[in-house]
């Protein structure tokens, strides 16, 4: 029998810098989908892209993390997200996976925005995070991490990656290019979730969320609206290509410094 599993994606604009309202408009949409294993919003889907983590960020047991658990717990599905987060006196863009039954994995995102000066509020993060979830392994990737291959070299045999962004529109079609580009090279499917609107620095983000087949086919798109998309990926899918395909078995290895 098919192990599948069904992910759906929420794409929508956030307010700026603010938990309370982020989070009453996202617990509506995820009460909008019917059925879903797991749920991805986008990066910071509390506050936006925000460089300001000083009395914003939230504790890591935070009012955030709790609503996650409490959802994920309503719904019997996981959710999945990135949140600014206070952990000591560091500053983190953590990736948090909370499952139904309470379970939380988290990442901190390795590669941060130079560009946009998020490495100077934020800590680094330590290195790659795979979760395993209903059958299915997952590898918890943030933004920027897309634009660098061999972080993402599937050498611990995922069979999906999650990408969740505000990645914006000025360089949109690096976004729809590396992320089909991620699920053919990995022989992995593929899940990026990116917001809508213009946030509180005046950059604009148009979306385009998909979810890609092991092959870089497009099960799921968003374009520039608001939307909730959902596709069901399978283990057979994934079996059947890495058997016809063995591409994987004659990959680089690389270590990261």
């Amino acid at each position: 029998m098919d192990n599948t599993l069904t992910v759906a994606a929420i794409q929508g604009a956030l307010a700026w810098e603010d938990p309370a309202a982020n989070r009453e408009y996202l617990d509506a949409r995820i009460d909008a989908i019917s059925r879903a294993d797991l749920v991805v919003l986008p990066e910071m889907f509390s506050t936006g892209f925000s460089m300001r983590p000083q009395g914003l960020a939230e504790d890591k047991n935070g009012a955030t993390l709790q609503w996650m658990l409490s959802k994920a717990a309503q719904k019997s599905m996981a959710i999945a997200g990135s949140l600014m987060v206070q952990d000591g006196t560091d500053y983190y863009n953590r990736f948090y996976f909370v499952e139904p039954g309470g379970e939380v994995t988290t990442y901190d995102k390795y590669h941060l925005f130079t560009l946009g000066g998020e490495h100077e509020p934020y800590t680094k993060g330590k290195g790659p995070v795979t979760v395993n979830y209903r059958g299915f392994k997952f590898f918890l990737q943030i933004c920027y991490d897309l634009r660098f291959p061999v972080f993402s070299r599937n050498t611990m045999r995922y069979d999906a990656v999650l990408y969740v962004a505000n990645w914006p529109k000025t360089r949109i079609l690096a976004w729809d290019t590396l992320l089909r580009a991620r699920a053919i090279e990995n022989m992995a499917y593929c899940i990026g979730v990116n917001r809508l609107g213009i946030d509180g620095d005046g950059y604009e983000y148009t979306g385009h969320s998909g979810i890609y087949d092991a092959l870089g086919q497009t099960l799921a798109f968003a374009n520039e609206n608001e939307a909730i998309i959902t596709a069901t990926i399978s283990k057979s899918h994934i079996n059947e290509t890495r058997r016809k395909l063995n591409f994987l078995e004659d990959q680089d290895l690389f270590v990261l410094q």
